[in-house]
């Protein structure tokens, strides 16, 4: 039977979602707690893949095992998982239901804080900056959508088979002293939301135009996009289905 897990986590302990080598993943964890109480070796395939310090507020994956699920499984999970991952429900699906290739859409924000904040360090960039030009950013965002190839804010060297993406949302928006950016889209490429987010920024600080911002994705050229932000405010927050 396959089972997808609805989960979220705190990406700061964690070199990203992926098993890797020599260092703490969110998968190992989720595969070594499965593993343990199905006392079978479990293998899960993620909706998508965060880099280290990232943060999920809604992540999916999927696993198979050869029986069905109490309706307790859920809660031991958690007993045995650290606090800093959460799974929210278990959900029998079809054999050939898939965490990654049906998502059919993902939503991720990336959170800056303007000004100091010490309860926020963890989740949040934190800038000093008191103007930035907002309109100016999602007059900029709004370019993203009359595009579909993203290499400029690709990750160089990266394995895909494509740097096509349909940007459905993108907007800042301002609440007290946290300014969010939302964005989504089909699929994203690696670093790509972080570095969306350190070229509009330019635009906002008056370092570039929107004009500039057109040209750097026509360029498909990497080194003329801004910055990658930080880790630490990113946040997947919705992946969608048809199914669920």
């Amino acid at each position: 039977m396959r089972y997808f897990i609805e989960l979220s986590y705190n990406g700061k302990n964690y070199y990203g979602w992926q098993i890797q080598p020599e260092v703490i993943s969110v998968q190992e964890k989720i595969t070594t707690a499965l593993s343990t109480i199905l006392r079978e070796e479990i293998a899960i395939v993620g909706a998508g893949r965060t880099d280290s310090g990232v943060h999920a507020s809604q992540m999916y994956a999927h696993f198979d095992v050869d029986k069905e699920l109490d309706e307790n499984f859920t809660y031991k999970l958690n007993a045995i998982l650290p606090d800093d991952i959460v799974i929210y429900r278990t959900i029998a699906v079809d054999a050939e239901a898939h965490a990654r290739f049906d998502a059919v859409s993902r939503s991720y924000e990336y959170k800056i804080w303007l000004g100091r904040n010490p309860f926020l360090l963890d989740t949040t960039w934190q800038l000093n900056y008191k103007t930035i030009d907002i309109d100016a950013m999602n007059t900029a965002a709004k370019l993203l959508f009359e595009y579909e190839d993203f290499e400029c804010f690709s990750k160089v060297k990266t394995d895909v088979y494509t740097f096509n993406c349909t940007v459905t949302e993108a907007i800042w928006k301002l609440e007290g002293e946290e300014l969010t950016f939302y964005i989504s889209a089909n699929r994203f490429l690696r670093n790509m939301v972080r570095a969306i987010v350190g070229t509009l920024l330019d635009v906002g600080l008056g370092k570039k135009t929107a004009e500039d911002f057109r040209n750097i994705i026509e360029s498909k050229n990497r080194s003329n996009a801004g910055v990658s932000v930080p880790a630490k405010g990113l946040f997947l927050t919705k992946v969608e289905y048809d199914y669920i």
